[in-house]
């Protein structure tokens, strides 16, 4: 295999540079070019042809997620972001994930932080892991987009009734990680207003950026989406997202559910971690569990699947399949262990949901 050719988009001399340093290094990798702005990006995109793409949000001329959109509808290219660790960074990352970037990295705190050598390691393995992702296009259903970038992030919501229902018979276990806010908007804008059950959502990503995640899929779908409290009744009706650094699980209380967080160890390398959320959903024998797992990384997830299977917790396991998956990584772990009732492209997982809840 031939090295993997990587583009580097920031209007920083010195990120261009660090950034350029890193990839180099790296004997499976190789710096193709280097670009100051958006229009550029482009530009070498069509010229260079590169595997990968690092690109800056906010940058000069043209900003990295208008020259995202333009880089996607005309030559797909896996696109890696690098962002900032500002609230706007946060926000306007999440929207660069459902705009079609593959995953995204933070920038590091400064030239002479420890942080520098965490972010190497962090950024070499992405790149090799967003070279190897299958960008199909995907047509997410048909929704209300109400989320219009601004200096300050504002996010304007679906008018939507606050419902509080606290006696469902089921609820949905859903794990995601690389690939996963695209993925979760197909899926969660594809449930109607109507839908009565509650969604546990475990994604894997940090602090600050699950909250952001949290507001987008609220201000664009039917559901409320909220990022999950500690103590928190579950609600029909409800999509509650894993806060960053935290684990996830639900314990039963009388007739109430309640969210559980906790800063135990992490698990298969990840806080929060799917195989802690599915474990724990698996304790509810009161309810109906349905547990889907999607597009990300490695193997989280599969082994609570396959646990759940085994001890007939699970009502349905769901998989989405190869065909749509931006990394095959965490389905078909679970897969291969033999646990999955249903594989199913990502446009139909939504329907499948629908079925299972009716």
């Amino acid at each position: 295999m031939g090295k993997i050719k990587v583009l580097i988009v920031d209007d920083s001399i010195f990120m261009r540079k660090l950034i350029s340093d890193f990839v180099s290094k790296d004997d499976r990798l190789e710096v193709a070019g280097t670009a100051k702005n958006g229009l550029e990006a482009i530009e070498l995109t069509e010229k260079l042809k590169p595997d990968v793409i690092t690109m800056d949000v906010e940058m000069p001329e043209m900003d990295g997620l208008t020259a995202l959109k333009h880089i996607m509808q005309r030559f797909p290219t896996p696109v890696l972001m690098v962002s900032s660790l500002t609230e706007k960074g946060a926000y306007e990352t999440i929207k660069a994930l459902q705009l079609g970037a593959v995953d995204f990295i933070q920038k590091p705190s400064g030239s002479v932080s420890l942080d520098l050598f965490r972010v190497r390691e962090e950024l070499i393995l992405k790149i090799k892991a967003v070279a190897k992702a299958r960008l199909a296009k995907i047509e997410a259903p048909v929704r209300r987009e109400s989320v219009q970038l601004k200096t300050k992030p504002v996010i304007q919501k679906i008018e939507k009734p606050q419902r509080v229902m606290t006696g469902f018979k089921q609820l949905f276990a859903v794990g995601t990680s690389t690939g996963g806010p695209k993925a979760l908007e197909t899926v969660i804008t594809g449930l109607p207003a109507g839908f009565k059950d509650p969604l546990l959502v475990v994604q894997h990503m940090p602090p600050k950026f699950t909250e952001y995640l949290a507001k987008r899929l609220d201000s664009i779908s039917n559901m409320n989406v909220v990022e999950a409290q500690n103590n928190q009744v579950i609600s029909g009706g409800t999509v509650y997202i894993a806060p960053g650094d935290y684990h996830m699980g639900v314990r039963q209380r009388g007739n109430e559910y309640r969210i559980v967080l906790n800063k135990e160890a992490h698990c298969n390398g990840h806080r929060p971690s799917v195989d802690v959320l599915y474990d724990s959903v698996s304790k509810l024998t009161g309810l109906k569990r349905h547990y889907i797992i999607m597009t990300g990384m490695g193997g989280d997830g599969a082994a609570g699947m396959k646990r759940a299977k085994d001890s007939g917790a699970a009502a349905t396991t769901v998989a989405e399949s190869e065909e749509t998956c931006i990394v095959y990584g965490m389905p078909k772990t679970a897969v291969n262990l033999g646990c999955v009732d249903h594989i199913l492209p990502l446009t139909r997982i939504s329907a499948k949901m629908i079925e299972l809840s009716k």
